[in-house]
Order: structure tokens, then sequence, then C-alpha cells
């Protein structure tokens, strides 16, 4: 449902504390709305377990064109978007090496070779490497990885660092953080675990994969996909992690190494229909390890520093939930494996809605009214 608001509201209460939440709570204290970011424990869920790419291009697939021009569209931001950040509230670790996607065996080759047709028919940039080619620019890469793909314009970004930066740059512009859970979603209004209520003029549901149990118009929406992620460390005598983002595909299984400071490395990619179950799995972590070995050989000698897991927020057709889901209850929610990418994109949607400012078409696709049409249909 759209609305305009004349003069905006002067109270916003956040229900999520999350990148999108974060970005949006600051983004909206910037423009003046009183805001409450309401969480049990800000920036510890999804987001803080997150790799930090901020990949649209590889992330492609063809039939997602909306997820790809969306995507494209907050990576443009992303260095504006970080430079400031970083003025506001600390460095947030941006990382401009670009991405390597590569493929395991002769089927993962041929995936490979559809993403850089498809690509290719976008107009994206992509370079195409043999595996000699490949190893030039990450001498890690193993002897068995015999193809694979380049795409410069992928960044990729600290999500922890982010996570403390957003905080810090929220606190700074006055939003108030209570650290309690939500329990119910109502116009005007959010009822907290204890049955207590935060009177607001607007509510914005940033709550992730949390969502779809704050309000009715997200029960089928949004659902919960468990990813595990580990943390390593390169040994002395060990190669050092790759310079660039890492994508591979290992007998059809996606896997994805993100470098990080101090010669760190996030390993993560597996996905499951587990609802909201968060522990770590030992099948897990050996599946990744293994797939990992395949691509990165030296990554068996690492120092192997955490194992986590979080759920994200996904949905049916890989595009976020932003709209009105009634009036003065509007959503930022089910952005899977895409929230730090998109969150300079959603804050600026949901300034947008706020005013009853018309959105771009490529926004416009992450409309609440798409389920509703689907229904119909």
């Amino acid at each position: 449902m759209s609305k305009e608001h004349q003069k905006g509201p002067t109270r916003l209460a956040v229900v999520g504390g999350g990148v999108i939440g974060l970005t949006a709570a600051w983004r909206a204290a910037q423009a003046g709305y009183a805001v409450v970011l309401i969480d049990p424990n800000p920036g510890r869920g999804a987001s803080w377990v997150a790799g930090g790419m901020l990949a649209p291009v590889t992330e492609a697939w063809p039939g997602e064109e909306d997820v790809l021009r969306l995507g494209e569209a907050s990576l443009r931001q992303w260095p504006d978007f970080a430079r400031e950040l970083g003025a506001a509230g600390g460095e947030v670790g941006l990382y401009t090496g670009g991405t390597v996607v590569v493929g395991h065996d002769s089927a993962d080759r041929e995936q490979l070779a559809t993403l850089a047709s498809y690509l290719g028919e976008l107009g994206r940039e992509v370079e195409e490497l043999t595996g000699r080619q490949l190893r030039k620019l990450e001498p890690g890469i193993g002897a068995s990885i015999r193809s694979g793909l380049h795409v410069p314009g992928d960044l990729a970004v600290d999500a922890r660092g982010l996570v403390h930066s957003l905080t810090k740059a929220a606190l700074n512009v006055g939003v108030r953080f209570r650290e309690q859970a939500a329990s119910e979603v109502h116009p005007g209004r959010v009822r907290l675990d204890d049955g207590s209520d935060v009177d607001c003029d607007v509510v914005l549901l940033s709550a992730g994969a949390w969502s779809g149990l704050l309000h009715s118009a997200l029960a089928h929406v949004v659902r919960p996909l468990k990813g595990e992620i580990l943390r390593l460390r390169s040994r002395r005598g060990t190669l050092p992690p790759p310079s660039r983002t890492v994508r591979a595909s290992v007998e059809g299984r996606p896997i994805y190494l993100v470098p990080k400071e101090n010669d760190e490395l996030v390993l993560g990619a597996t996905q499951y229909e587990a609802g909201f179950d968060v522990e770590v799995t030992a099948g897990g972590v050996r599946d990744l390890l293994a797939d990992a070995e395949r691509v990165l050989p030296s990554i068996g000698e690492y120092a192997l520093l955490e194992c986590t897991a979080g759920s994200r927020a996904g949905s049916a057709d890989n595009l976020p939930t932003i709209g009105w889901l009634e009036q003065d209850v509007l959503a930022a929610t089910g952005h899977h494996r895409n929230g730090l990418l998109l969150a300079p994109i959603t804050a600026d949607a949901v300034l947008a809605h706020l005013a009853g400012a018309e959105l771009p078409e490529y926004l416009a696709a992450a409309g609440p009214e798409r389920w509703t049409r689907r229904e119909v249909l």
C-alpha cells in the first residue's frame, strides 16, 4: 500500500538491527526522523556472519534481471556510501579487487560458460581466463582448476566492520536502541516481548528472516535459510589468502572465499532449509573445507578461527520486499544473500516511501504488491 506523508512522521520504529535496519535508521535520523531501533542483539544476526561480497554480476543468472539491475544500482552507490559512513562511524573495510569465478569439473565449467555468455549479452565486463591466467592472478588456486572468469567491478566489505561503523554512525545522529525482541507489529505500535509497547508514527519492519513472524503479509514471503561460514587465517609457511574474492562451483556446490585483513579468509555458501536452526554442523564444516581445498589447496594448513551459522531472509524470487504492507507499516526485508550489497539503495527506498516520492523502476520491482498479484494469478 502506498502512502504519502505530507510533513513526514516524527517517530520511526525500526524493527531489526542488521545492516538493513541499521542503515535505514542512520539515514532516517539524518533526514530528521526521531528513530528507535528495536532488536535484542543489534548487528549480531545474519549480518555478523555474512561473507561481505558486493557482487551482483557474479550472482547473476538468466531470469533474474530485476535482481541484477537492483544490485548494480546499489553497487554504484557503495564507494560514496563507504566514504560517508567511514567519516561518520569508522572505516568499513571496502575491498576493490573484484571477483574470480572458477569451476572444478566439466559441468561446473559449462555453468561458467553460461554465466559468461549471459553477462556478455547484458554488456557486463567479464574476462574469460585459462587456468594459467587464473594462477597468475591468484597463485593459490589449484592446478586442477582449468578455467575461470575475472569480474573486476565487484567489491567486498568487512561485514563486522560495517556493523560497527553503522552502529556508531546511528548513535551519533541520535538513534535510540531498544535491546528487546518485538513480538507483534501494528500501525503506530510495536509490541515487545515483555508486553510493553513502543509507540511511533511509522514502523519499518526489517527483521530479516524473522519478518514473516511479525506481519501476516510476509508469512509466506520471507523464510529463513541457514548459512554456515568459517573464518580462517593463513599460517607461516602457507600461501596467503587470495587478494580477490574467489567464487567457485565444485560438482555443482557453490562456495566463496573472501579475503579479510590480517591474512584472514571467510569461507562459506552452505545453505539449508532448516528453519531458525543456527547450530553449526560437523558435516557442514567438513563439506565446506573439502570443497575449498579443491579450489585453494593450501587452505587445509590454515588455522581455523571460527565456525558460525546464521539465518538469511530468503524470498521466492531472490528480490527483497520493500514497500508498504499497510498504512504506517513499511517493509524492508527478504534480501537473501544481498543484504550488505543492497543496504544503500534500500535505505534510499525507505526514505522515498516515507516522503511519498516516486521510485525508479528497478526499485518498484521489489514492492510487496507483487506477491498479491501472484496470488490473484
